[in-house]
């Protein structure tokens, strides 16, 4: 519990173009893991993309209510 409160200390001093540039080094974070890596190449290969698009709007949901109610 500890560990949340300390994200969120740190996420209230972050301005959206932060989380953008955490986003952007998470992808290409996995970019490098899919070059460098065979077994995560073909682990992330093997998925079908209908698997992604689904994790996708799941983790998506709870953002998407908390952007657009209140």
């Amino acid at each position: 519990m500890k560990l949340l409160k300390q994200v969120e200390k740190i996420a209230k001093k972050m301005k959206w173009y932060d989380f953008s540039m955490l986003k952007l080094s998470v992808f290409f974070f996995t970019l490098f893991l899919v070059t460098v890596w065979p077994a995560f190449r073909v682990l992330t290969l093997a998925v079908e993309w209908y698997w992604y698009l689904i994790l996708g709007i799941l983790f998506a949901i709870p953002l998407w209510i908390k952007m657009f109610t209140k």
